[in-house]
């Protein structure tokens, strides 16, 4: 078996939440701790921070990474979903799991998963965990893929835990209510672990109180700790400045909706330098400015081009698309063109209710089974009013939308993982 073909047998096999939606999730842990079992409990081998969150969580995962990395220490990274390469789920100082380690955990695993029939998703964890395990990680840092309370990483009891922005998505799953939800990523504060909100909330600010005290875990609200100042989006950097941190702090994701998530990484390594991690000030102020070539991050406010600009964001839910598009109105332009696709999971009404009425709009239909049919979402919008053309796939409408833009146009690519994936590939 090469790499394509393990590939090939994990697809193929392995119900997938990316491609198939809801019927890939598997709403308790059994599958997760069998495997890990079966590879000799890995997750108790290795540091961690655990990361929940619905908005933020992966920023906020490969921000603090890079600091870690930047501090000196060997750090793992696991992250879903990937862009471009399987691989990407599972790093080590930014560097990705050799394709011939994706091979052996297949070839050594393949009677077991015949057997329990776990989720793709079950199966990169086990195989992630092990992976850190084996190459003796001085920590890692684990993003939740759903929820949290019975998402597959919470068999971890780490060091820390951090809940980003609480949003309405995957509501079939988690809640119809914002509580629900909360309640949900809540899950992951463990016993007398110290956790990190990284943005007050007031609809959901009891909850995470409550749970931290029902588990006597000391809790933080990061935008509390250091509150941001001033953030500046300027040639593609963030510059940010907050109270209680005295350096100007330079990022390369220049979402301003990033001061939530940098702010929880500020109050992360506090924290952790407070239990004796070396972490300096420069290392985390490198470890900002960094991320993106120590941790290979991409599509979070990516300029992907500068005539016309054209910025590429995975944001998908409505709170998210409102961040993009506040600051996309902040921006001078002349038109703004709009490449968006939707997986049919999410709550069209809801992304659309927030997309600017004046924007020219390319409607496609990511290549996945999940996609949303182009045309559907074209007379959905219609109702919306807003304006804009069907394509069959995410490729035309990229092209058309550069072919039509003039140089002080805007081009945004937006609406779904899959739908920036598929420009970046």
């Amino acid at each position: 078996m090469n790499y394509n073909e393990a590939l090939e047998y994990l697809y193929a096999k392995l119900p997938m939440f990316t491609r198939i939606g809801a019927a890939a999730y598997k709403n308790d842990l059994h599958n997760t701790i069998a495997l890990c079992r079966a590879v000799g409990n890995p997750q108790n081998e290795f540091k961690s921070i655990h990361i929940a969150g619905t908005n933020g969580k992966g920023s906020v995962s490969h921000l603090l990474a890079s600091v870690l990395q930047e501090a000196g220490y060997k750090t793992g990274l696991y992250t879903s979903p990937h862009l471009v390469d399987f691989r990407e789920r599972i790093r080590i100082n930014g560097e990705m799991m050799p394709q011939q380690k994706v091979v052996d955990f297949v070839l050594q695993n393949t009677t077991l998963m015949e057997e329990i029939e776990p989720s793709f998703f079950e199966v990169t964890v086990a195989m992630a965990f092990q992976f850190f395990a084996n190459e003796k990680v001085d920590i890692a840092i684990i993003e939740t893929g759903l929820g949290g309370r019975l998402d597959s990483t919470n068999i971890i009891t780490p060091e820390l835990s951090i809940i980003t922005n609480i949003s309405y998505d995957h509501q079939n799953l988690l809640g119809e209510t914002l509580t629900l939800i909360a309640g949900e990523k809540a899950g992951i504060i463990k016993e007398k672990v110290p956790v990190i909100i990284s943005q007050t909330q007031e609809e959901v600010k009891d909850i995470f109180i409550n749970k931290a005290k029902e588990k006597k875990a000391s809790i933080y609200f990061a935008d509390e700790m250091f509150a941001a100042e001033s953030s500046i989006y300027k040639d593609g950097f963030l510059e940010l400045k907050y109270a209680h941190l005295s350096p100007k702090i330079t990022s390369p994701l220049g979402g301003k909706y990033q001061t939530c998530n940098i702010a929880a990484v500020a109050a992360a390594v506090s924290i952790l330098k407070e239990s004796g991690w070396r972490i300096t000030e420069e290392n985390f102020l490198s470890g900002i400015k960094n991320v993106k070539q120590n941790t290979g991050f991409a599509g979070r406010w990516q300029v992907l081009n500068q005539s016309p600009l054209t910025i590429a964001d995975v944001a998908h839910n409505q709170a998210g698309l409102t961040s993009v598009f506040e600051q996309i109105q902040s921006l001078s332009y002349k038109k703004l063109r709009v490449v968006f696709g939707m997986v049919n999971d999410k709550s069209i009404d809801k992304a659309l209710s927030v997309l600017p009425k004046e924007a020219i709009y390319y409607f496609c239909k990511p290549n996945i089974p999940r996609g949303l049919d182009e045309n559907t979402l074209l007379a959905e919008a219609t109702k919306m009013r807003l304006t804009g053309k069907a394509f069959p796939s995410v490729k035309n409408a990229y092209n058309s939308a550069l072919s039509e833009a003039a140089k002080d146009d805007i081009v945004l690519v937006v609406g779904s993982f899959f739908v920036v994936a598929e420009v970046l590939d």
